[in-house]
Order: C-alpha cells, then sequence, then structure tokens
C-alpha cells in the first residue's frame, strides 16, 4: 500500500511539472523537450537488465505464429495494458517486424487521462525508457501539424501509458529509429481521413512503420467480451472502418483506441493494404481471472510488392452473360428449396468471378412492384455465396413487406445488383444519376440506394440526393451538411427478364 501511495505521489508530481515543462518547452527556440518514462516498475521492469529479458521471452514466445506473417508489412496493431496482461500478445506483431529497415515509427493511441479536441503530437526532443531514449522525428511530425486539429500539445502525453509501453519493444526490435507519438482527442470523420492522407503522404517519402496502441472491451464477462471482440476482430480483418465509426457513433465501447484504429484502416484502405489478425487473446487468458476481462489483439497490415491501389469504379471485372445466368439460376433455386423447407443446395461455380469476394443486392418484383430487397455493401464474402444468402433475406428478412411464401415464386421477376468498390465524394457534381448509386452517412444514421433507383422514378440529382436523405432516416438536405459523408458507386444491375 506504502508502494502504491508513494508511486500515486510520483506520478502526480511528475504530471504537474509536465504541465509546466509542457506549454514552455513549446515555446519557439526550445530543441531538447524530454519526455521521462513514468510506468517503469507497474507496468513493465523497471530494471532495464529485467526489462531486456523479459521483452526477449515474450518473443521467442510469439516466434512461431510471427514467422507466419506476410512480407512488406507497413503497420502493426497492438495492445497497451501493463505487460503481464498483454505483452505475449503485443510480441506476436513486434517479432513479426523484426530486422525492417524503419526511418520512422509514428506511434498512434488514444488519450485515456485529458479531454481535448483533435490530435496532441509531441514534436521535438526524445522520450526515455530504461533501455534508453528514442529521437522525435521533428521533420515528420511538422508534416501532421500542418493539419490544424494536429497540435504541439506535450502535457496531454504525462500519465499516459498507451504510447510509452510499446517504446521497449520498439528499441529492442528497431534500435536507432525515429518515433513521431501522436494522441487522438475528440475527432471527426473527416479528420480521420486527413490523418490517412498525410499518412500515405509521408509514406511516400520516408520508411515509415504505422504502430496503433488499442485494447479491445473492457471488463466484460470472458464470453462476452469473446464475442463483442470477435465482431472488432472482423471489422478490422475487413478494414471496415465505417462500421467501426458507426459503433463510436453509438456509443459502443469496442476499443478505447478505436480512433486511431479507424485512421489507421483508413490509411490502409488507401495504399491498397490489406490487415492480417495474428492473435487474440484477453487477460482472462494471460492472467486467469475470467470474471472482467480486457481483450488484446495482434495485427499486421502489409502490401504485396507489387501491388496497385484497391479497384476503382472504372476498374472493376466485368459478368459476362454466362455468369449473370449462373447468379440469377443461383438465386431462384435457393428460393425453390428455402420456401419448401428443403436444404439449400452447395453450388460449385466454375467461373473464377463467381468466387471474387463483392458486395450485392437482390431485389424482388411481383407484378412489377417492390417485394423485397436487401444486400451486402462489405466485399468480405464470395459472390456466389452473397447471392445465395441475400435472396432469402429479401424474401423473408424486408421488414418493410410480410415473408414471400413459395405459391408467389412463379409471379416474381428476380434483380440482382453486384457493386463495385465504394468512392467517397467530393463534390456533388461527380453524382451520375443512373450510372453512381449512392450511400450517405452522418452520425449514427445511414442509407443506401442503387443505381437503378432514380431511374424508375424518373429523379434528377437533387431529388435522388433528398431520398437518400430520407432513407437514412435523416431530414432534408442533410446530404449538405460538412458532416455528411456521401459515397458512390456503380454497379451491374440485371434481372431474369433479360434472359427470358
Amino acid at each position: 500500500m506504502g508502494f502504491e501511495l508513494r508511486r500515486t505521489r510520483m506520478v502526480l508530481w511528475v504530471s504537474m511539472i509536465g504541465l509546466v515543462l509542457g506549454g514552455i518547452f513549446c515555446l519557439p527556440g526550445y530543441t531538447q523537450l524530454v519526455k521521462p518514462h513514468e510506468f517503469a516498475g507497474t507496468f513493465y521492469p523497471q530494471n532495464k537488465n529485467d526489462l531486456t529479458r523479459y521483452i526477449q521471452s515474450v518473443l521467442t514466445e510469439a516466434a512461431d505464429v510471427a514467422s507466419k506473417v506476410p512480407e512488406h508489412i507497413f503497420g502493426i496493431i497492438v495492445p497497451h495494458a501493463g505487460y503481464v496482461y498483454s505483452a505475449p500478445v503485443a510480441a506476436v506483431s513486434y517479432n513479426a517486424i523484426k530486422g525492417m529497415d524503419i526511418d520512422t515509427v509514428i506511434l498512434l493511441g488514444a488519450s485515456h487521462r485529458y479531454p481535448y479536441r483533435g490530435i496532441a503530437v509531441w514534436p521535438q526532443g526524445r522520450f526515455t525508457t530504461p533501455l534508453g531514449s528514442l529521437d522525435v522525428d521533428e521533420k515528420v511530425a511538422e508534416e501532421f501539424m500542418e493539419l490544424k486539429f494536429v497540435e504541439p500539445q506535450t502535457r496531454y502525453f504525462y500519465d499516459e501509458h498507451s504510447l510509452e509501453v510499446q517504446l521497449p519493444f520498439l528499441q529492442t526490435i528497431l534500435p536507432g529509429a525515429k518515433i513521431v507519438p501522436l494522441l487522438f482527442g475528440e475527432v471527426t470523420y473527416d479528420q480521420l481521413e486527413m490523418c490517412a492522407r498525410t499518412l500515405a503522404e509521408v509514406a511516400r517519402t520516408k520508411k515509415i512503420l504505422v504502430v496503433v496502441s488499442t485494447d479491445l472491451s473492457h471488463y466484460h464477462e470472458y464470453k462476452e467480451a469473446c464475442s463483442i471482440d470477435a465482431r472488432t476482430v472482423d471489422y478490422v480483418s475487413h478494414q471496415d472502418f465505417f462500421n467501426l465509426w458507426t459503433s463510436v457513433q453509438l456509443g459502443e465501447q469496442r476499443a478505447c483506441g478505436i480512433k486511431p484504429l479507424i485512421a489507421f484502416l483508413m490509411y490502409t484502405d488507401r495504399i491498397g493494404g490489406e490487415v492480417n489478425i495474428l492473435k487474440y487473446a484477453n487477460s482472462g487468458d494471460t492472467a486467469g481471472d475470467k470474471t472482467k476481462v480486457v481483450g488484446y489483439m495482434s495485427a499486421v497490415a502489409f502490401k504485396e510488392e507489387n501491388a496497385n491501389k484497391k479497384e476503382t469504379l472504372m476498374d472493376h471485372p466485368t459478368l459476362t452473360d454466362s455468369d449473370k445466368k449462373v447468379l440469377l439460376h443461383i438465386a431462384r433455386l435457393t428460393l425453390e428449396n428455402y420456401l419448401r423447407d428443403q436444404p439449400v443446395p452447395e453450388f460449385e461455380q466454375g467461373s473464377p468471378i463467381l468466387y471474387e469476394k463483392r458486395g450485392a443486392f437482390v431485389t424482388l418484383k411481383e407484378h412489377g412492384q417492390l417485394r423485397g430487397c436487401i444486400g451486402r455493401i462489405v466485399a468480405d464474402t464470395p459472390l456466389y455465396k452473397v447471392i445465395s444468402d441475400f435472396a432469402i433475406n429479401a424474401a423473408v428478412h424486408d421488414m418493410r413487406f410480410k415473408p414471400v411464401e413459395y405459391k408467389e415464386l412463379k409471379d416474381i421477376e428476380i434483380e440482382i445488383s453486384v457493386l463495385t468498390p465504394f468512392e467517397r465524394v467530393q463534390s456533388l457534381d461527380e453524382i451520375e444519376v443512373g450510372t453512381h448509386g449512392l450511400m450517405i452517412q452522418k452520425g449514427p444514421y445511414s442509407g443506401l440506394l442503387l443505381p437503378q433507383v432514380p431511374l424508375e422514378y424518373h429523379w434528377d440529382r437533387d431529388t435522388f440526393l433528398e431520398h437518400l436523405c430520407y432513407k437514412a432516416g435523416l431530414p432534408s438536405g442533410a446530404y449538405k451538411d460538412k458532416d455528411a459523408v456521401i459515397y458512390r458507386f456503380s454497379a451491374s444491375v440485371f434481372s431474369e427478364k433479360e434472359f427470358k
């Protein structure tokens, strides 16, 4: 108890000093700004030799997993709890980057102690640990400070563990690399996108590694935590930053560093990378108590050596008439079997495009009137499987209509829309009615309309946008608001009547 009291007093004293010196040293002319370590002896070993041995031991234990990771890694996701809880998970990612040639490590973390708007950067000088010091890359820090919401507010780094606990690992794995520490406060979706764009710009001229420091869910019972974290891990593995952002608006506590995580996934998407989850565990696995656990994830982001940027609206593969007929047959046969309470058949397809992971919608019309329409925008499932699954969903799970009965099938026409990747709309002039479908996201609200919808109802662009807002549950004109994000996409749309 005496030790804990002394430590608390020490942290408060260091924090007060930091608040004063942080402001002073941000004045022009001070170039030796030093951030001392605060969590040695609590979160990780204080003695240099003990710390070195501990890190080497967890890295050795993680070697079997790390040996299976892809090459060309440009970022990692690691937890930041006390080493006894999270170090075995973090070590898996760190072992994966061992020996990389890196100039600068950009650390992304969230502030646990101080509420503020924007992102805080430590602009110059160095950070210390029992293993020595790490220099801050002042020039890269300046590039981030060109963003109006990124400021050199060093006081927010005191009494903050999320970045400090990463430093001994970096000193061991990447000795000599410089760092740029960034702490996220309250930020908007647009600001996260601007941060991602800056990361991509810096990566063009320097060999950087991005380290995202985040734990997952906090203090749930073991099974509940595993369930919550499984969904979060799934979002991350599919780079689904849109749904992660929506979870923030809904107040879901999926991760304490979720905003840095979203910025990182935006960056990964921007440069055409992929995410590989290496390990998941929680404190119930590492420390034993399963009544209230904290979740941990280890992941790497990588890019194939000759990979180009992801598909755009104009360069997605084209479906042949044969492919379209097969997909319509899958939808029809699925419905016939499902609505007769018979097993849905397993489909084996020959065309490679039908195995591609694509978003798609299935629309059902009865005597020309809409009878159901449901789809999936996340491209994480083979196309033929999406069509089979969502034919059923459109028939029985569209809440606007009563479930379709088998006797109706003879009067129902099936229409399929296979989507291209989504692109953010920078100007409304980019929207072409009849070519583009649209999705709007504003806070927790979102809505989507397919490209064929405005043609069917003879809408112009403004009317299309108004109905998009209505679909999302937003007021008229909400698409003009600064915090409204609009995406466009195109689609290959075809129906059974085309092949009769």
